[in-house]
């Protein structure tokens, strides 16, 4: 056995049809494409999920989930709570010291009338306030 030697087994490869060439070779005329009509054209390509004009599967089944990869800051309004208020820095873990945070919290935002004149005492990335009042 030699490289030279390979060969491909028997009836593995066929001929490619030549279609279009001529009455003679069986293929000629309409090209094996039958007689008119959108797919006898060139061109023609049916669009992915079609099915024929029935609502296709993905158009029948409902509509599922979605999840926001933005984290959503937990809220605290320091009008109502005003132990995060009194606090001389303002951390995550001041905070989790005062008041109760759930386990999953990575941001916290303070919101209310006095939140934005606690912006001096905020000492922690993750720690933001509103601007309105």
């Amino acid at each position: 056995m030699a490289l030279n030697n390979l060969s491909p087994a028997d009836g593995s490869i066929k001929n490619r049809k030549r279609v279009g060439r001529g009455q003679g070779s069986g293929m000629g005329k309409t090209a094996s494409r039958g007689s008119n009509g959108q797919k006898s054209r060139s061109g023609y390509s049916r669009k992915r999920g079609f099915e024929g004009g029935q609502m296709p599967l993905q158009g029948r089944l409902p509509k599922v989930g979605f999840s926001s990869r933005v984290v959503k800051p937990y809220v605290i309004n320091v009008v109502n709570n005003t132990k995060v208020a009194e606090l001389a820095e303002i951390t995550m873990e001041s905070i989790g010291a005062v008041h109760k945070l759930p386990a999953s919290t990575v941001k916290v935002k303070l919101i209310g009338a006095t939140a934005k004149d606690l912006a001096s005492k905020i000492k922690d990335e993750n720690v933001s306030y509103t601007g309105k009042e």
